[in-house]
């Protein structure tokens, strides 16, 4: 039986274009996602977003799907779970 631990979500590192990478807690990168999704015109979020009727659902789904949310041309929004050890 797998150990819960390894689908256990807490930390990501973050991604973005032009930034050093970064070490979000999930609230702290859901904050970031919904900050990101308000900016983004409804006809440029991608179809499966679309049919989601708010921004925290939205959030949501990113997380549990997602690891990338395409911003445009040479622009990028990249999450990755990651374990951190002290």
């Amino acid at each position: 039986m797998p150990d819960p631990l390894m689908y256990q979500q807490d930390n990501f590192v973050v991604l973005e274009t032009n930034e050093p990478e970064q070490f979000l807690t999930v609230s702290e990168l859901s904050e970031k996602l919904k900050s990101v999704l308000k900016n983004i015109k409804f006809s440029d979020l991608p179809t499966d977003l679309r049919s989601l009727d708010s921004v925290e659902a939205q959030v949501k789904y990113l997380l549990d799907t997602s690891c990338q949310l395409d911003l445009g041309p040479g622009q990028y929004l990249q999450w990755y779970a990651v374990r951190l050890e002290k």
